[in-house]
């Protein structure tokens, strides 16, 4: 049996599964995979919908992971269709989450069908990881499957993650690891008081202004041989004062660091701790602070698979993808806990936009590519 990848991107898009609802999209690529002779496990922790589909039960095993959740479509009426109702449009797929991620899981099971067609018994395994949190707050999904398949014993040889990887044209870059992330949300605590008697009071936007500007301005580093150099961004500032004539007791902000790995999550929080307790002190006021770390920077070494996926892709793009770590966080951050992998999809730029869209012949060409990668890695 052959699936078609437009025809199943299409079906995939029609459902509904913004994060962390599912709508139906789990169930329908189960069932194109038991189609294909796939053993589907649905796994789910709390509200959250996953899978793990296998094909055949030897070693090696090669699996592909990816997500049916998207993001939000926005304001719908900006859009040039009805969101879940996709499109193609001067050979564009038009629908919330062509780009992200929809259409490249279409890809790989379309590429499994062919594979199977051509290689009626070959050695070795397929399997596919599937999560419905990633968009969201990531924890009832591919982290706990990974956690699932330790428990089981379940051995991965190689992950192949389907994220939309090309900035602008298929082919242009592969990921082998990504920056570390980690949100601080931090309270500076003064003395409320009257805005006319300010030495009766302690204002903290003022001691909170001084201390962002201070970690703003902290030069991590230059950045390394794999990774471009580590960035904080302060992304909220709110004092929750309703009188004009009032000065705060407290006030709040959110900033989020990409670092590389010339840092941990633990040596950052050391090194932000330090600024917050010496300015804080010295502007007599008080701190607290809540950390969310969501992964540490990592790298997959590129072997022999890596530069197989490579040749591949530039055999039939024309473009030698760029290794890279560029760009933000993914669940390889969980994945690459059990094995290596890399990262390699559809094109990025209308990602989490309005009309987001993919080429369909990138459609066709990004099949033959995992197509390709299927029948090297298992000959």
């Amino acid at each position: 049996m052959l699936i078609s990848e437009l025809k199943l991107a299409k079906e995939l898009i029609r459902k509904p599964s913004v994060t962390p609802e599912d709508a139906g999209a789990i169930n329908l690529l189960a069932k194109n995979l038991k189609s294909l002779g796939f053993n589907c496990k649905l796994v789910n922790f709390k509200n959250i919908k996953n899978l793990y589909a296998k094909l055949g039960k030897s070693s090696p095993n090669f699996c592909y992971a990816g997500h049916t959740d998207v993001v939000p479509p926005g304001n719908i009426s900006d859009w040039s269709i009805n969101p879940f109702k996709p499109v193609v449009k001067n050979n564009k797929l038009i629908g919330r989450g062509a780009s992200d991620m929809k259409a490249s899981i279409a890809c790989f099971v379309a590429a499994v069908s062919k594979f199977k067609n051509k290689n009626k018994k070959f050695k070795g395994s397929i399997s596919l990881l599937i999560t419905g949190d990633e968009e969201g707050i990531a924890v009832n999904g591919t982290k706990r499957l990974v956690k699932y398949l330790k428990r089981k014993r379940e051995k991965i040889n190689f992950c192949l993650v389907g994220e939309p990887t090309n900035p602008s044209k298929l082919g242009e870059m592969i990921k082998i690891g990504r920056r570390g992330s980690i949100t601080g949300r931090l309270t500076v605590i003064g003395v409320q008081g009257h805005v006319a008697y300010p030495h009766k009071a302690n204002n903290p936007a003022n001691t909170i202004v001084k201390i962002l500007k201070k970690i703003k301005d902290l030069k991590l580093d230059k950045g390394t041989k794999n990774f471009q150099p580590s960035n904080l961004e302060v992304t909220k500032i709110n004092i929750d004062n309703h009188a004009d004539n009032v000065i705060p007791g407290s006030a709040n902000a959110v900033f989020n660091i990409r670092f590389n790995d010339k840092h941990s999550a633990s040596s950052l929080k050391r090194k932000l701790n330090n600024i917050f307790r010496s300015m804080s002190k010295s502007n007599k006021c008080r701190f607290n602070i809540k950390y969310e770390v969501s992964g540490g920077a990592f790298l997959t070494k590129p072997n022999k698979t890596t530069y197989m996926i490579q040749n591949i892709i530039k055999k039939i793009t024309g473009i030698k993808p760029k290794l890279s770590t560029s760009g933000g966080t993914s669940d390889a951050r969980f994945l690459r806990n059990i094995a290596p992998c890399l990262e390699f999809g559809l094109v990025g730029k209308t990602m989490h936009k309005i009309d987001e869209n993919v080429s369909v012949s990138d459609l066709k060409k990004l099949t033959k590519i995992y197509e390709n990668i299927l029948t090297n890695y298992f000959n």
